[in-house]
């Protein structure tokens, strides 16, 4: 028995993130067990099981690429005109013609986390807008001055003016991802649904890729456990992964012996141990971590691509490459059958979005990072034939202040803010939703931020409630509703 859990510990403890692949094997092979059971455990009822890793109806995407911008994006300088802001510049909230706004009772949905925080706070007085518009495309849709790219794309996207969230500050991330309050209990991300509730579409590449800097809460299975975590990655084709190489100079040859001795090993016990499945899957999954190490590198490697391609993703400018390299990588492996690729732009501990002062100055740079790998994206998807069946997002864990903050900054806004998708399924050229007309409430067609979530799972062929685990009672509000109204 002692010599079965050595080889146990040996497979999961040395694979480092190849055990991430487990689940995918168990599913398929119809040998999961509860989330936090453990193998070979049983109770007096029948057997839970995850999803077969089949859509629960046709599915219009295969892939989800999400974007997300750390800090909270301003959404009047980007997606969501207000020139009343300019009008009334300078002028406190009570004495413009929308002192309305701030009534406590259209104030009561927000949870604050840290009362009195400096940060998070009604902002009073007017600040004009600090860049232009442009309308753009056939549908004439106004995108700001500082996205310009993505204004070419415009008749391609769905722009959602009208998102609100109740936390007021950056564990906003967390609720975007999760659908729940910091104040509450950790759930899975919607990455870790998406996960959940689909069969890989390639056994040589982890299902759920994150890249970019993580925000701070680091898991996204939680309940379901790690297997469902993101797989972390790095556009370095030579280290794309931590703890995917072997220590030591071993070659290949070396470590293919050294597979085989032990799938030799828990063949033995599974002969000894015949009602064990869970060992036959364990054995499959350390194959899968093998062929990850080759694998991943591969698709990081763009060798393959054309000088022109490169070149729509930013490459050949010192902002832009780093985001561009990420996004020509997400592309690549959503090519190879990757789900859900998550890139997260914007370092430090709150995000580089997050402007409380020298807006101007650090949303325009920051736009100019991402606005043309972003575009180059959805340009590069559509001319492969990929848009179709891949849902780019692009969000934020919420928008910017009509008021100032620090007399040229705004400070996290909860209320109302903006989102763009696009691809998969989902009409192009097309606004839903408004904020009221200084850009403080969503007040045409609300949607709380797992509407998103109802809405991608829809298209690659989910339905929200039908993803549920026992013991872990899901709220309302974690299932969202498909915002129908962008749908094709």
């Amino acid at each position: 028995m002692n010599s079965t859990i050595n080889r146990r510990s040996m497979l999961c403890g040395g694979l480092g993130f190849g055990s991430l692949a487990l689940n995918a094997m168990l599913r398929r092979d119809g040998y999961a067990a509860a989330p936090g059971s453990s193998p070979g455990s049983s109770s007096a009822g029948p057997a839970w099981s995850p999803p077969d890793g089949l859509p629960h109806f046709a599915p219009k995407a295969k892939s989800v690429i999400w974007l997300f911008m750390r800090g909270g994006v301003s959404h009047m300088e980007s997606f969501d005109p207000k020139p009343a802001l300019t009008k009334y510049a300078g002028k406190t909230i009570n004495e413009t013609p929308f002192a309305d706004v701030q009534d406590p009772e259209k104030l009561k949905r927000v949870r604050v986390v840290v009362v009195n925080d400096a940060n998070g706070q009604q902002r009073n007085k007017i600040y004009p807008l600090q860049v232009g518009y442009q309308k753009y495309g056939q549908s004439g849709i106004e995108i700001s001055d500082w996205f310009p790219h993505l204004g070419a794309c415009v008749d391609d996207l769905a722009v959602i003016r009208s998102m609100w969230t109740t936390d007021d500050n950056h564990g906003a991330q967390v609720q975007f991802h999760s659908g729940r309050h910091m104040l509450d209990p950790r759930v899975p991300t919607i990455g870790a649904w998406v996960n959940y509730g689909l069969g890989t579409l390639n056994e040589n590449l982890p299902q759920f890729i994150g890249m970019g800097p993580r925000f701070f809460d680091k898991r996204d299975g939680h309940y379901l456990g790690p297997a469902y975590d993101s797989v972390a990655l790095k556009v370095d084709p030579n280290n794309p992964l931590d703890y995917a190489s072997p220590e030591g100079n071993v070659s290949a040859g070396q470590q293919r012996l050294g597979f085989d001795l032990v799938r030799r090993l828990n063949h033995l016990t599974a002969e000894q141990y015949p009602h064990d499945p869970e060992l036959e899957a364990r054995i499959k999954s350390y194959e899968l971590a093998y062929r990850m190490q080759t694998a991943v590198p591969e698709v990081i490697r763009f060798d393959t691509e054309t000088e022109a391609t490169k070149k729509l993703y930013g490459f050949d400018q010192k902002e832009t490459r780093p985001f561009g390299e990420q996004l020509l990588a997400a592309r690549r492996f959503a090519e190879q059958g990757v789900r859900f690729i998550q890139i997260m732009h914007g370092d430090g501990a709150a995000g580089a979005w997050d402007q409380h002062s020298k807006l101007k100055a650090n949303h325009s740079k920051l736009a100019m990072q991402v606005d043309r790998p972003v575009a180059g994206l959805i340009q590069d998807l559509k001319q492969r034939g990929m848009l179709d069946e891949t849902l780019v997002v692009f969000a934020t864990e919420f928008g910017r202040t009509p008021g100032s903050q620090n007399s040229d900054g705004r400070d996290h806004h909860p209320y109302g803010f903006s989102v763009l998708m696009a691809g998969g399924g989902l009409k192009g050229g097309i606004v839903h939703g408004a904020t009221d007309e200084i850009g403080f409430h969503a007040v045409e067609h609300p949607h709380y931020v797992t509407d998103v979530h109802a809405t991608l799972l829809h298209q690659l062929g989910l339905h929200s409630h039908r993803l549920n685990v026992p013991g872990h009672k899901r709220l309302e509000q974690d299932y969202g509703q498909v915002i129908k109204e962008i749908l094709v």
